[in-house]
């Protein structure tokens, strides 16, 4: 796949508690060839600290304002939902587009999610396979096809 110019400089935010899923969507840029920054947080309160560079996320050049933020629903301490629920009641942070990566089939999660915000819903993938064309089409759509707003708020 190949990268535009914007792929190169948009950092992605994965709010993501299952250490083993973090590690198959790293692999899984890789095997895309999607250079994007890719960082991530393990709850929906470090996320909202990350997107506030509160406590050690605090450094700008270590935890940029993501283009994107991948969204598990099922976290703990505040879960996906609860976080969403704050990040488009933002100003400075609802024009990030979020993308929600879970394993909820549930029609109420799907439904809820969309009146909530949230630009897309994945059911997450079951094999890595799968997981990697996601990505592809992640990278293809977010960084090829459609135009971000600037990091600027």
């Amino acid at each position: 796949m190949s990268s535009s110019p914007q792929s190169q400089s948009v950092p992605i935010l994965m709010a993501e508690d299952d250490e083993d899923d973090r590690l198959l969507t790293q692999e899984a840029f890789v095997e895309s060839s999607l250079i994007n920054p890719l960082h991530f947080v393990e709850d929906g309160e470090e996320l909202l600290d990350y997107l506030h560079q509160r406590g050690r996320y605090t450094d700008a050049t270590q935890s940029p304002r993501p283009g994107l933020i991948l969204l598990d629903l099922n976290m703990p301490k505040k879960d996906g939902r609860e976080a969403l629920i704050e990040i488009k009641a933002d100003k400075s942070l609802r024009h990030i587009p979020v993308v929600v990566m879970t394993t909820s089939k549930a029609e109420e999660d799907v439904v809820r999610s969309y009146s909530l915000g949230v630009s897309s819903f994945i059911i997450k993938p079951i094999t890595f396979e799968q997981l990697v064309e996601v990505i592809q089409g992640l990278g293809r759509y977010w960084f090829e096809i459609v135009t971000l707003p600037s990091g600027e708020s």
